[in-house]
């Protein structure tokens, strides 16, 4: 188009439709990431205000952040107008990858960190200790949406749903 501004001009269907593959995996990584984050702080918090041992935080943390990641994409289906049996599926096949890979990585990242689990809410070692993990986790998820994006699978599925 001869402009130098990368295509940035053009705010028509076409340019909207047709992001990029790094892009649309990328989104796609940080829309798992918001719902695992959510999960991940619901659950270290709740466990630890009620004085859970690590593994019991740990597994709190992960129902929520599966049940947080699969909302986010269910709720804008559901919007659409689609039977719960298809956004179900959808949300599924979109996100289960990508949150398993980030709750392995963010998990394993934080009982490996000395003192990071028993540190505390209040404690600067927790959070940034989640925050890195969290980070690294997204880095491990991005290559995996990138491939199923890729091959029409992962969040090509929903995407296809909200045109």
């Amino acid at each position: 188009m001869g402009t130098s501004h990368g295509g940035h001009h053009h705010h028509g269907l076409h340019a909207a439709s047709t992001p990029s593959l790094n892009r649309t995996a990328w989104l796609a990584t940080l829309h798992c990431l918001t719902g695992c984050v959510i999960g991940e702080v619901l659950g270290m918090v709740i466990g630890t205000a009620l004085g859970w041992g690590n593994w019991e935080t740990v597994a709190l943390a992960v129902v929520l952040a599966f049940f947080f990641g699969y909302a986010l994409t269910m709720v804008p289906l559901i919007k659409t107008g689609l039977p719960i049996r298809q956004v179900v599926g959808l949300a599924l096949a979109a996100d289960t990858a990508s949150i398993t890979i980030m709750e392995i990585v963010d998990n394993a990242i934080m009982l490996v960190i000395p003192g990071a689990m028993d540190a505390g809410l209040g404690n600067w070692l927790f959070w940034a200790s989640l925050v890195v993990a969290l980070a690294i986790a997204a880095v491990a998820a991005f290559p995996v949406n990138r491939y199923l994006i890729g091959r029409g699978m992962g969040h090509a599925v929903v995407h296809a749903q909200h045109h």
